[in-house]
């Protein structure tokens, strides 16, 4: 009787914890800090004494509208991100695409090294203003995260998974399917909270070349000397980037193999 008694303790005791609890104490501080932080703005927005511009760049409807420029901007650079560079990084890792990927990541850290707002008002000449030139600037300053992640995070697995896979029959497809890509997960999808944070940050520059976004708050806070509104639309863009970059974090967790936790 008592040997059975150990036994359902020990298993017990070696029973790991639900996943969810980890993810819980992991991720629960950053909501609760943004929380905080947007409702000490709200309060300090509503208690000041706003003149006729401060209320025309603080009211709902232009705060939705802006914010709401801004995450369509952002969400539509990620998308195009992932597909470009997640896909190119994954047949830059295939053997007979390999010696590619210097050329490609140099190609892609051009956009990255010249200056965001130079690179947004050289596509405008070219392009003209806009959505879509603005779009097309973010995607090339932020693709080279995803693509160096994805191509490093494919070539550190172990080659001897890989061997073991196709040696009871894995086809290569399966193979990146169910063996490359879920242990190279936690490695790209760093690169993708990069390129978020990137993109969020870069966004507000679009602007100046008429595509909208909370950038438009800043500059009128700069320009027309008001503080709360310069104050606010950096507060929302601040507050952006690091949602989601705590999104990708928690999709990270989610994502992550258990062998890896």
């Amino acid at each position: 009787m008592s040997t059975v008694t150990e036994a359902r303790t020990e298993q017990v005791v070696l029973t790991p914890p639900p996943r969810w609890r980890g993810l819980l104490r992991r991720h629960l501080a950053m909501p609760a800090v943004l929380t905080v932080v947007l409702l000490g703005t709200y309060l300090w927005v509503r208690s000041a004494d706003l003149d006729d511009i401060e209320r025309r760049s603080l009211n709902a409807d232009y705060l939705l509208r802006t914010a709401g420029e801004h995450v369509t901007l952002t969400a539509l650079t990620t998308v195009l991100v992932v597909a470009i560079a997640g896909g190119g990084g994954i047949l830059l890792t295939r053997r007979s695409m390999r010696w590619l990927a210097p050329f490609a990541t140099g190609l892609a850290n051009i956009g990255q090294a010249t200056p965001a707002i130079g690179l947004l008002v050289l596509l405008s000449i070219f392009l003209g203003i806009g959505f879509s030139t603005a779009l097309i600037g973010l995607v090339a300053y932020s693709v080279l995260p995803v693509l160096q992640n994805t191509i490093v995070g494919i070539n550190q697995v172990d080659r001897h998974l890989i061997e073991a896979g196709r040696g009871i029959g894995m086809s290569p497809f399966t193979v990146l399917v169910r063996i490359e890509l879920p242990l190279a997960v936690p490695v790209i999808l760093a690169g993708v909270r990069t390129a978020l944070v990137l993109a969020v940050g870069v966004a507000t520059l679009a602007t100046f070349i008429d595509a909208g976004g909370l950038g438009a708050m800043i500059v009128t806070g700069i320009k027309l000397q008001r503080e709360t509104v310069l104050v606010t639309g950096a507060v929302l863009t601040a507050t952006l980037a690091l949602t989601l970059d705590w999104l990708g974090g928690v999709v990270s967790d989610l994502l992550r193999p258990r062998g890896l936790d």
